[in-house]
């Protein structure tokens, strides 16, 4: 084992904008991918000769996977290096894509995809790492700003991406384009980024691995699928919450009887590093994500925006988010991570509690597009200081483990975000259809039907079957505001982390001073 001379970040300023356009833009192309897809998939029904219910699992298959794959970046990363699990993953990507692309079943798109997943994981995971690692103590900030663009804007982004490739080409070509970028980035990689010489052979403990991969898998698809199954009126939803909970029970027994463990858990009692993966975990997972698959839906079916235009639309809040991931760096280093993380998670409150609720049929498309900016600048205001504080509270030589937690949350804490929120649209849709029938004067309601049936000259039947769709729309439009609400409601949760970083920094800062004397 060699050590290196020199500091990662002892670069020329051109090698560290190279270094991190390669890096970065494998980090933006794994992760945009996730949203272009989500947008495809309603149409792949007839292509690939199944129902929706089926292309669920090609969304379902690549969360799983991915959340899977993280467990084992650490590992790997120490044992290999992180530029050769970087241009590995981006090759197996780029692979993975174009056999999505050449799919015919659902079958072997579903295993193409399982590829996909692990890849991204080993792509973000190290991307992180390898930024992090080009910028000095003081620009750390700027580093994880620039960063934010591939996990906040990408997201935003992707579904005008996949607006525009599936309506100008087919749906083949969200996964055939990232094959040329993928064989760019892995030439580019092998030729410029720099070799390490620090590497460790570490012990891996794949009986913990086994217990929490179980356990990972079951909440993942137990969360993906409660909606359509019924949730515990399905027994198949009870069976895979007993299997989460008997996993991450054995993967707890395991971790405690072991000489080496997967994960240190010793970094959560640094209360920076805690409370700042609490708040990514309710800020960014349960509400930020809520309304990143929120907010799509709305355009497209209360506003009834084609695809394409619901990608402008959302374009418009994504925009910002690039806009002030770069800022957030900047202030971070300025300023200070707890005051930017501070002002970031105000403004979204105000923008959930106040702004965003009022969206719905009646409001105009302009103003509608407008009350989801401050929503984006918030977003890109908030990711950069969380990472800068978790990253640097966990240290160097735990830097990995630190990237792999946020995103393990992160995947999770989503995943419960998503889940939340298409259980709460569905109730608060069903709540509202029944008020309206509670309140409606049925004589009148019957008097007004009549008329419509002789103006238009329809069967009974049918004007019935128009007005109740109509109740439905409306029901479903009021929805939305319950449903935005409540997605606030994680944030406000979150944000009590947000006022314990700094009454906990004032605790260990007294107790410092205490031990000085």
């Amino acid at each position: 084992m060699r050590l290196s001379e020199t500091k990662p970040w002892e670069i020329s300023s051109k090698e560290r904008a190279l270094f991190t356009i390669i890096v970065m833009v494998g980090a933006f192309m794994a992760i945009l991918d996730t949203t272009v897809v989500d947008v495809i998939v309603p149409k792949l029904t007839g292509p690939l000769a199944t129902d929706m219910y089926g292309v669920q699992w090609i969304i379902t298959s690549y969360m799983v996977s991915a959340a899977i794959g993280l467990l084992v970046c650490e590992y790997l990363i120490k044992r290999f290096g992180s530029k050769a699990i970087y241009l590995s993953g981006v090759a197996a990507f780029s692979l993975a894509s174009l056999a999505c692309g050449l799919s015919n079943t659902l079958e072997s798109i579903i295993v193409a995809r399982v590829v996909q997943g692990i890849a991204e994981a080993l792509i973000m995971v190290t991307s992180h790492v390898m930024i992090f690692s080009y910028f000095p103590p003081e620009k750390k900030g700027l580093a994880m700003g620039i960063f934010a663009l591939g996990v906040s804007f990408a997201p935003a982004l992707g579904p005008t991406v996949g607006g525009y490739l599936t309506e100008y080409y087919n749906w083949r070509m969200v996964f055939f384009i990232n094959v040329p970028i993928g064989i760019i980035l892995v030439i580019a990689g092998l030729l410029y980024l720099p070799k390490e010489r620090l590497f460790q052979k570490l012990p891996f403990n794949f009986i913990s691995f086994f217990f929490l991969s179980v356990a990972t898998i079951a909440l993942l698809i137990m969360l993906s699928r409660g909606q359509q199954l019924g949730w515990f009126n399905s027994i198949e939803i009870g069976v895979l919450l007993f299997v989460a909970i008997i996993g991450y029970l054995l993967y707890a027994l395991s971790e405690l009887h072991s000489r080496h463990t997967l994960i240190d858990f010793s970094l959560f009692k640094n209360p920076d590093f805690r409370n700042g993966i609490f708040i990514y975990f309710f800020v960014l997972g349960f509400s930020m994500y809520q309304y990143f698959y929120l907010l799509p839906v709305y355009y497209e079916h209360i506003k009834m925006l084609p695809t394409l235009d619901t990608g402008i639309a959302v374009f418009a809040f994504a925009l910002f988010i690039g806009i002030f991931s770069p800022v957030a760096g900047i202030l971070s280093d300025k300023i200070g991570a707890k005051v930017t993380v501070a002002m970031a998670t105000f403004l979204y409150l105000l923008t959930s509690l106040l702004f965003l609720p009022h969206l719905n049929y009646y409001t105009p498309l302009t103003q509608a597009i407008l009350l989801t900016i401050p929503f984006g600048i918030a977003m890109g205001l908030f990711f950069a200081p969380v990472t800068v504080l978790v990253m640097k509270s966990a240290g160097e030589a735990k830097a990995e483990l630190s990237i792999v937690l946020m995103d393990y949350v992160r995947f999770v804490g989503g995943s419960f975000g998503t889940a939340l929120a298409t259980n709460n649209m569905e109730y608060f849709k069903s709540l509202n259809f029944d008020r309206m029938v509670e309140v409606q004067n049925y004589e009148y309601v019957s008097y007004f039907l009549r008329k419509i049936q002789e103006l238009l000259n329809l069967s009974w039947e049918v004007v019935k079957e128009i007005f109740r769709n109509y109740e439905l729309f409306m029901s479903y439009n009021y929805g939305f505001y319950n449903t935005f609400m409540h997605a606030a409601y994680w944030a406000v949760l979150g944000s009590v982390f947000v006022v314990l970083l700094f009454i906990e920094g004032r605790n260990n800062e007294k107790e410092d001073s205490t031990a000085a004397m």
